[in-house]
């Protein structure tokens, strides 16, 4: 998420608008002002700077149909207030959003957003998990734009020094980051911790690595009181108990993790694949020293969560059918491969994992196209931000050992069981 952010710098959101793909129909598409026009497209910060040229060449090939970008914060959580408070005002200025993945629950549910014909889009081209992220209660209210997986990031130098493999489970990670790191003069394991909506997701993946879950039925019942749930908590919080998660990372967002890793101070790293791009980059500390393994589990290889975001139409969108063809341009397989190459953000279609080129330029590709297949999304819920709020305020507390993982993870099935009856 890198947070595209959401898969991060931040949340990469944006805006795109469809009509003849939307169920709102010709008389509601003909008072919004026609078919073709000018779009709006709102984005979380686009840290890489690679939307603007991208979208430079739509407008040079569309000049009555222009594309004015919207670029709101790069916090995924301030984004989604920005988007929430405009779309409620029932006269939105976005004509199409492109969503956090774990949002799509959310907008279908309160109406800001139109159900699309599946059959219109090349859903059959995408990585098959992703396409789950866009659903709502059997249909497809968004069209995936770009994936995201966590990814285990570590130090190849300094385990190849040691002669070991990087590690498979959580009891190998927790053993070589408090026996190897130290001897190297760094800290064992980092995530992003601060409570905010990466720790949702740093959670989330610890309990759907051990094999649990945290809500179910479209986040109408409660899943997560359960060992599993239990065993994952425990894991981050014994982290920083047993000093191999170093207190430091409990302020650690995306950016924050990754400078860490990049400066050299980390042995492990959990981040999105953005993470590896920019650490093996010039200027940075361990250019060259570093590899990337699917996140550990239990007994093996763990889940991750699926981040990235879905291109979601406006119900009042104004421009539908430009907005069709943007979708269009914006998931076509030439487009896709530039955001990968300019923007570092995984791209949806399928075949582009298997390209030899892309995969010389971008050696994690086999790692990550094993991590989607294998992720999960976000508990679906049509409430998803106080979902968020409340996993993020628990396991916070578990990892400051405010609460043991066993009280932390009753709390958190009553709070979620007390947000589903708010529904």
């Amino acid at each position: 998420m890198r947070w595209i952010h959401a898969a991060g710098r931040g949340l990469l959101v944006a805006a795109v608008i469809l009509s003849g793909y939307v169920a709102s129909g010709t008389q509601a598409d003909e008072a919004r002002g026609g078919g073709r026009g000018p779009l709006t497209l709102a984005t979380a910060g686009d840290l890489t700077g690679y939307l603007g040229p991208l979208l430079d060449g739509w407008n040079r090939k569309h000049p009555d149909e222009r594309v004015t970008l919207v670029e709101l914060p790069d916090s995924a959580d301030e984004t989604h207030a920005q988007m929430t408070t405009d779309l409620r005002s029932g006269d939105s200025r976005f004509d199409v959003l492109n969503i956090d993945v774990a949002w799509t629950s959310e907008f279908a549910a309160a109406g800001w957003i139109s159900p699309l014909q599946r059959a219109r889009f090349p859903v059959e081209s995408f990585l098959p998990p992703v396409v789950d992220t866009a659903t709502y209660e059997g249909k497809l209210y968004a069209v995936p734009y770009v994936t995201n997986a966590g990814l285990l990031l570590y130090r190849k130098d300094v385990l190849d020094k040691e002669g070991v493999e990087p590690p498979r489970t959580w009891a190998e990670l927790e053993n070589q980051a408090k026996t190897i790191a130290p001897k190297y003069g760094l800290d064992g394991y980092a995530g992003q911790f601060l409570p905010y909506e990466g720790l949702t997701v740093n959670a989330a993946e610890a309990v759907y690595s051990a094999g649990g879950t945290i809500l179910g039925d479209e986040g109408e019942r409660v899943t997560v009181n359960s060992a599993a749930a239990r065993r994952g908590i425990g894991f981050l919080a014994r982290g920083v108990r047993d000093g191999w998660i170093p207190e430091e990372a409990l302020n650690y967002k995306e950016e924050e993790s990754k400078q860490a890793f990049q400066d050299g101070r980390l042995l492990f790293l959990r981040n999105w694949p953005y993470a590896y791009v920019s650490a093996s980059g010039k200027g940075s500390a361990v250019a060259g020293k570093i590899g990337a393994v699917p996140l550990p589990g239990p007994d093996g290889p763990g889940a991750s969560v699926l981040g990235g975001s879905n291109l979601a139409v406006s119900a009042q969108v104004r421009h539908p059918d430009s907005a069709a063809a943007l979708l269009a341009y914006l998931t076509s397989e030439r487009v896709q491969r530039q955001v990968l190459t300019e923007g570092a953000l995984p791209p949806v279609r399928a075949a582009l994992y298997q390209d030899p080129a892309l995969i010389r330029e971008f050696p994690y590709l086999p790692t990550l196209r094993a991590s989607v297949l294998a992720a999960a999304p976000r508990p679906k819920s049509p409430r998803y931000d106080q979902v968020s709020l409340a996993v993020q305020a628990v396991v916070h507390d578990a990892m400051t050992w405010q609460q043991t993982p066993e009280a932390a993870v009753r709390r958190l099935a009553r709070e979620l069981a007390a947000i589903a009856r708010r529904g």
